[in-house]
Formats: C-alpha cells, structure tokens, sequence
C-alpha cells in the first residue's frame, strides 16, 4: 500500500527522482537541453521556485517551493511525463525512463544555504541551445554504462520513429 504524499501551501520540499535502472542519462549533453526546455515549459505553467538543481548522471534533485494554488505532484508529473515522451520519440525506444515515483520531504523552513537558487537565465540560454536533428545524436550507452548494465539502446534513421502514414 502506497503512502500518501504529504502536502502544504507555502513550503519548500526537498524533491529527488532517479533515471530507470541507473543509466547515466544526464552526462547526454542532449538529454541536459531537454530537461532545461521542459523545465521551463513547467515553470511556465505552473509557478513555483527552485534551488540546488543538480543532475548527478542518473538523478535528479532539487528544492521547490510550488506557488499558491499549486502542488507538486503536478508539477513533477508535468516534468517527468513531458521529458520521457521527448526522450523516448527522440531515442527511438519506448519504455519507462524514470525509474520509481519521485521522493519528496518536507523541509522545515528554507533550503540549506549551499542551494544556490535556480539561474533561470543560464537554463533559458542551454534551453535555446540548437540541438541538431535527432539523428545527429547516436546515444550509445556502451561507452556510459556501468559494467552489469544491459541497455544497448542506440539511435539511427532505422529505429527511429517513423511518422504516422496518412489514412487510407
């Protein structure tokens, strides 16, 4: 049986999530762009503030402070569910790319004082990053993965998903 999540109004909550099964996602330059897109997509529709955003290869932490009226699970579900269709249209593969529900805990008063806040301007300017056609990235886990892992997932024109053929 699940635990409901706690949930108030004007706090801050310590938020972590972890890739599935460990891949080491975020050393993807690529995967970096797509995460500050839809983070600023998310922050756009839903207002909140964030601090201490790190992206350790295969995890995701930060602070947030979701605005009134708003709560955070949806925001995170906003964030990761809009990050995994991107990733998985962009590698080809289908699948879960989040690894268990997010861990989230409520923080008594403000975040620890080395949370440096969010700087939205350098997200906006990796966000506007060009990133080339989607082929222009071979992710090839072979050369990230740690030895006992088995994801052998790699890009090209051929696995790529194709386009929907008109009816008829």
């Amino acid at each position: 049986m699940k635990m409901h999540r706690q949930l108030q109004q004007n706090i801050w909550y310590k938020v972590g999530t972890e890739v599935n099964i460990g891949e080491p996602l975020f050393k993807l330059p690529a995967a970096v762009v797509l995460l500050h897109r839809v983070l600023r997509e998310t922050k756009a529709r839903y207002g909140f503030e964030m601090r201490g955003l790190r992206l350790e290869g295969a995890r995701l932490t930060f602070y947030i402070k979701p605005d009134d009226g708003f709560k955070l699970p949806l925001i995170m579900q906003l964030l990761k569910q809009t990050f995994s269709l991107r990733f998985n249209i962009i590698v080809g593969r289908r699948g879960h790319v989040w690894g268990e529900r997010y861990e989230s805990e409520i923080l008594d008063g403000e975040p620890p004082e080395d949370a440096e806040a969010t700087d939205w301007a350098a997200i906006d300017k990796s966000a506007n990053t060009p990133v080339a056609g989607a082929m222009a990235y071979t992710l090839s886990w072979d050369s990230l993965r740690s030895p006992g892992m088995t994801i052998t997932t790699r890009f090209s024109a051929h696995n790529a998903a194709k386009p929907a053929s008109p009816p008829g």
